[in-house]
């Protein structure tokens, strides 16, 4: 009689081993899968990031070798200027029109109060503003608009012939609408172009910018030019 209750335990224990092995050969697929799941995730979240990042280093690099070009257009005073009146300077260069209800004005204040921010060194760069409605947009119109903003903003202007090809070496696209009171309002890109001393495309910066982050990608783009040209 003594021995069943040992038998009895004896079983019990190999049955409880034996839900035990049971147990882990179940658990193990299924944390093996949890396992790769998290080992897969961040790698192909890695992988994606650098695609990422690759491609948009091919696009930012063609976009520098194929956005900006020369142009000869009038200034405030009716005084032609062309990109080498400005060759050994940098350039941030803005396209818009004066009859702009909120854009175009709060972008030039922004560039006047980034580049004040900058000190020493936005005094290297000279913000350019070009109008894309050259019917209204007359040198005297011009001249007294940026004068609004800061003395150091040059307003150019032109005839449609004369801005056509700098808005098509810019890729600038607008479109004209006029409202039922007869306003005309002009949909446009809203992009700053900061040019290199040469012209070049330095930094594309959107018009959505904070004065200080502004500052702060103009400030980068400088630095990365001053390397490049050590090199």
């Amino acid at each position: 009689m003594q021995g069943k209750p040992l038998l009895c335990y004896v079983l019990h224990m190999k049955e409880r081993r034996r839900d035990r092995k049971g147990s882990v050969r179940t658990a193990g697929p299924s944390a093996g899968y949890g396992l790769r799941r998290k080992l897969f995730l961040p790698a192909a979240l890695l992988v994606l990031s650098i695609g990422a990042v690759g491609v948009r280093w091919v696009m930012t690099s063609r976009l520098h070798d194929v956005i900006g070009g020369p142009y000869a257009l009038k200034d405030g005073y009716g005084h032609s200027v062309s990109q080498a009146d400005f060759y050994g300077r940098y350039t941030l260069i803005y396209f818009g029109y004066t009859h702009c209800a909120d854009v175009c004005p709060l972008t030039l204040g922004t560039i006047s109060s980034a580049l004040a921010k900058l000190g020493e060194e936005g005094r290297k760069i000279t913000p350019i503003f070009i109008t894309i409605d050259p019917e209204r947009d007359t040198a005297d119109v011009m001249r007294t608009y940026v004068a609004h903003f800061s003395p150091r903003i040059i307003g150019l202007t032109g005839t449609r012939a004369e801005l056509q090809p700098v808005m098509a070496a810019f890729r600038i696209t607008v479109q004209h609408h006029t409202d039922d009171g007869m306003k005309h309002a002009i949909d446009h890109n809203s992009i700053l172009y900061l040019m290199d001393d040469h012209n070049h495309l330095l930094k594309m910066i959107s018009s959505d910018s904070s004065a200080d982050q502004m500052a702060h990608d103009i400030e980068m783009a400088l630095e990365k030019s001053a390397k490049t040209t050590r090199q």
